[in-house]
C-alpha cells in the first residue's frame, strides 16, 4: 500500500491561501487527471468496501461523487448520492448539522436506503467530520447499517477522526491518506 500512498500523495497539489489566506488547500484534480493514480485510487477504495461488507456505496456531494461511483461500479455495488438539501427530486429524508459558523443540511432518497443495507460512506477529505457524522445519522436514520467510511485523505489536525468515533459506533474509518 505504501506505493499507492506515495503515487497518491504525488498528485495532490498544495494551494496556498485557498479559498481564503492562511488555508493551505489540498487539490485532488490533478489525481483524477491521472489515469494510473485514479485507478489506484478507485481500487484501495474498492478494496475497503469489499473488506467492509458494504452492499451500497454512499458519496458525499460533491467529490465523494467522483470517487464513490467508480468504487461502487468496481465493487459491484448501488451507489447512492447523498446531496446538499433541495438538490434532490421526490421523496427524501434530510440531516441538519453545524458548520463552523452556521448550519447546513443533507438529504436522501427516502427509498434508495433500507434496512438490510450495509453502507459504506465515501469521500475526499475528512477535516472536522460535520457532514461525515451528519451521513452516518441520516444513514442509520433510513434504517441502514453503516459499514464504515473511507476517506482519501484525512486532515488530522483538525480532529474529525476524534468528532466521529461515537457516530461509527464501532464501524471502520479508513483514510489512505493522513497528513
Amino acid at each position: 500500500m505504501t506505493a499507492v500512498k506515495e503515487l497518491l500523495l504525488s498528485r495532490i497539489r498544495d494551494v496556498a491561501d485557498y479559498p481564503e489566506p492562511g488555508v493551505m488547500f489540498k487539490d485532488i484534480t490533478p489525481l483524477l487527471a491521472d489515469p494510473k493514480a485514479f485507478a489506484a485510487l478507485t481500487e484501495a477504495l474498492a478494496d475497503i468496501a469489499v473488506r467492509s461488507g458494504a452492499t451500497k456505496i454512499v458519496g458525499l456531494e460533491a467529490r465523494g461523487f467522483i470517487l464513490g461511483a467508480p468504487v461502487a461500479v468496481r465493487a459491484g455495488l448501488g451507489f447512492i448520492p447523498v446531496r446538499k438539501a433541495g438538490k434532490l427530486p421526490g421523496a427524501t429524508l434530510s440531516q441538519a448539522y453545524d458548520l463552523e459558523y452556521g448550519s447546513a443540511e443533507i438529504e436522501v432518497h427516502a427509498e434508495d436506503l433500507s434496512a438490510g443495507d450495509r453502507v459504506l460512506v465515501i469521500d475526499d477529505v475528512l477535516a472536522t467530520g460535520g457532514t461525515a457524522e451528519a451521513s452516518l445519522q441520516l444513514i442509520r436514520r433510513a434504517g441502514a447499517e453503516v459499514a464504515g467510511l473511507a476517506i482519501l485523505m484525512e486532515l488530522g489536525f483538525l480532529g474529525g477522526r476524534q468528532r466521529l468515533e461515537p457516530a461509527l459506533a464501532g464501524a471502520v474509518l479508513e483514510a489512505l491518506i493522513t497528513v
